[in-house]
């Protein structure tokens, strides 16, 4: 029997094709080996050919939104892919590796078109075939694609959010800031920002190492998750440094907000151990905070959040726990 012809005798694409079916097919299938790790076609790379593995395995690699590649399919001996970007005519969407010496035959774009061409019946029966198998693929895949939404979503998250307070990070509230004064108006928007610090943080993480300076961070953020607006954005810079962004909030809302902002601040204490053994200390926490507002103290969203930095030195230089208006 022809070698070829009983590769594929008992495969799910050419089930049910007799003997003169078969070796029809066999003379359109071109036999090739593959070291394990080779890749085989790449994403993005042009659909040409279509692969049915012989003997070895093939991983199908997708990019979720993180970025990172992961495995979508195993392809082993009697399986084939590569036909829906041959059937389209379309990029491939992924990246099929050898995950071990395989051998494959491999179908040409072009011979597989001559094939449903020259041999309607054999195309009909390969094209069922594939439906078939390609319905219980997408049974499969369907815990890796919920897998990709939920990695996307995460992704997401991360890029916009500090992790550890909780809150917006300095990327989206400059982003925030940068798009209410881009909106195309020719005035300057009225918004306002503030700026604030932990007053003697680095003093309080030295002495109680960096878990204690995490909870303060921690604690802090979320008591102002809680302080904020609809449509305001609190947001960590670093450190101990903490922006907020209050869109349509003129000087006095935004002093009010700030000093909500302090005196809850100094309602929050924690206790934490200076060493192992030692008795549990009560610390209490305070804030400087700067303000600045538009159109009064800047007229871009740059020069709003340097006016309310040199708002907030004032106040640190003055005593800190307090909250100072800049101008």
């Amino acid at each position: 029997m022809n070698p070829i012809v009983a590769a594929i005798a008992d495969t799910p694409l050419f089930a049910g094709m007799s003997g003169l079916e078969l070796n029809a097919v066999s003379a359109f299938l071109e036999p090739r080996r593959c070291e394990a790790g080779a890749v085989i076609c790449g994403r993005g790379e042009p659909g040409t050919e279509m692969f049915i593995v012989r003997a070895g395995r093939v991983a199908s690699l997708a990019v979720d939104r993180d970025g990172n590649e992961r495995q979508l399919y195993e392809f082993g001996p009697g399986r084939f892919f590569g036909e829906m970007a041959v059937i389209e005519n379309e990029p491939r969407s992924a990246t099929c590796v050898a995950l071990e010496p395989t051998e494959l035959l491999v179908l040409d774009g072009i011979d597989f078109y001559r094939l449903v061409w020259e041999h309607p019946m054999i195309g009909s029966r390969m094209l069922a075939s594939m439906a078939k198998v390609m319905a219980g693929w997408l049974d499969e895949a369907s815990g890796f694609l919920s897998d990709m939404v939920r990695w996307g979503e995460t992704a997401r998250k991360r890029a916009v959010t500090d992790e550890l307070s909780g809150l917006f990070n300095r990327r989206f509230i400059e982003e925030a800031s940068r798009s209410r004064f881009a909106r195309g108006s020719s005035e300057p928007p009225l918004c306002s920002a503030l700026m604030l610090d932990l007053d003697r943080f680095h003093a309080l993480n030295e002495r109680f190492g960096t878990t204690a300076g995490d909870s303060i961070i921690s604690t802090a953020g979320a008591a102002y998750s809680r302080l904020i607006r609809d449509g305001d954005v609190a947001a960590r810079l670093s450190g101990d440094e903490f922006a907020f962004f209050m869109p349509d909030a003129g000087p006095e809302e935004a002093l009010a907000a700030a000093e909500r902002i302090r005196s809850e601040t100094e309602s929050l204490y924690l206790e934490f151990r200076s060493g192992p053994g030692a008795t549990p200390q009560r610390v209490s926490l305070s804030a400087s905070i700067g303000v600045a507002s538009s159109p009064f103290d800047a007229t871009d969203h740059v020069g709003l959040f340097a006016a309310a930095d040199k708002a907030l030195f004032s106040a640190k230089e003055s005593g800190r726990n307090r909250v100072v208006r800049f101008g």
